[in-house]
Order: C-alpha cells, then structure tokens, then sequence
C-alpha cells in the first residue's frame, strides 16, 4: 500500500512564492481600485463648484481688462471652469499613446481655437448651446478611454474649448489679448505638462478596472452637465 505522504505532490520554494503573489492580487486590484475612485470623487467634488461665467475673480471683461489681468484671467479660466478642467485631467487615463508626444498638439490646437474666436465670433443667442457641446466633449473623452472613439478627435475636441476660452476676451486691446493668450498657454502647458507625464504611472495605478470606471464617470459628468444648461 502507498502512502498518502509518499503521493502527495511537494510544493517547491518558487510555486510557494507564486501562490502567495497571487494571493496578493486580489487585495492590490481592490487598493487600486479605492484609489482610483478617490481621485475621481475629488473630480467630481471640484465639477459641483460652482462654474465662473466669465474672467476669474470677478474682472472685467473684453476691451476693459488690464494686461496683468488678462494674464492672471488666462492662467485662471481653464483651470477654474469645472468643463475645462475636467476635460484636461481626463487626458491622463483616455490611454494616449506616448503621452508627452500629445502635449504641443493639444495646446496648439487650444490655442488656436482661441485665436479662431477672435476672428469668427460665437452668435448671439448659441451661448448656451455651445457649453452644452462642451460638457459632451467630457463624454466623448469617456468614449476614448473605452476605444469607442479615435484619441486624434481629441485635438479639435479641445480647439472647441479653446474656441469658448477665447470668445471671453474679444473686443480686448492687444496688449492685454496677448497677455491672455500667454497666460493660457502657460496655466495650460503646466497643467498638461504634469497631466501627460503622470498619465502612464496612473494608468499602470488604477489598471483597466479603474480606466473603466474613469470613463464611466465622464460620460456620467458630461450628460448631467449638458442636461443641466440645456434643461433648467
């Protein structure tokens, strides 16, 4: 008769390390997946800030802007704005490929929105309309993220947001409209900067559970946003 301990397969060194690994996974997945979530809760937080119709901290508009200020409302207006803001963090998780290779493309695109606007204005009367377009644009990145989409619709995606940003100072002088100008590539150009150079680490972080999740999210966040200007 055999015994049982004679049969019984001996786990080596290397299958015992594996197994504990792989025990580990499950916990690392839901860690990850806590931790994704906690960055887009804080997402959502700043999106139910109330939005700044026009220049940030209360300035004047168009021809009456001051060069320091159309400087400070440039760095300050896609970083206050929930939509703008929003749809900028998303290019860290739609899953660019070679991100940093995007950051001069999405701000050449942005900035030459800006300049569009002050040669074809926005019609009286589509305000609205064109901020609902805006907020959808959050969905469309979902879209990307979930590769429903083309991520090269992102450029001019965020001429459109560029577009709006710049239809906030036109009658302005030149001085300050340069000012402006600089002041979004510069707020901007850091924000994608650290956005484009995160976004592998992030991803790598949050994995293709919280991609998933993200996405939802900003398909979730555009539709309310939209429903919200367009049906008060």
């Amino acid at each position: 008769m055999l015994r049982g301990s004679q049969n019984a397969r001996q786990v080596t060194p290397d299958e015992d390390r594996f197994m504990f690994s792989s025990a580990r996974k499950g916990p690392v997945k839901v860690l990850r997946l806590i931790g994704s979530s906690g960055f887009l809760l804080v997402a959502f937080a700043l999106s139910a800030l109330p939005s700044l119709a026009h220049h940030p901290f209360g300035m004047m508009e168009g021809a009456e802007l001051t060069p320091l200020q159309g400087l400070i409302s440039g760095i300050g207006h896609p970083l206050l704005g929930p939509d703008h803001l929003l749809f900028l963090l998303a290019i860290g998780f739609v899953g660019l490929s070679h991100p940093r290779r995007w950051l001069l493309p999405l701000l050449a695109c942005g900035l030459l929105g800006s300049l569009i606007s002050q040669v074809i204005h926005l019609p009286v009367g589509l305000d609205l309309y064109a901020e609902a377009v805006v907020a959808i644009t959050l969905a469309f990145e979902g879209l990307v993220a979930l590769g429903a989409a083309p991520p090269v619709l992102l450029l001019p995606v965020i001429g459109l947001h560029g577009y709006l940003l710049g239809g906030t100072i036109v009658g302005a002088e030149p001085t300050p409209l340069l000012a402006y100008f600089l002041g979004l590539l510069l707020g901007q150009g850091a924000l994608l900067l650290v956005i484009t150079t995160s976004s592998r680490r992030l991803l790598d972080r949050i994995g293709p559970a919280g991609q998933r999740l993200a996405a939802g999210i900003w398909i979730g966040l555009g539709s309310a946003f939209a429903w919200s200007i367009l049906v008060p």
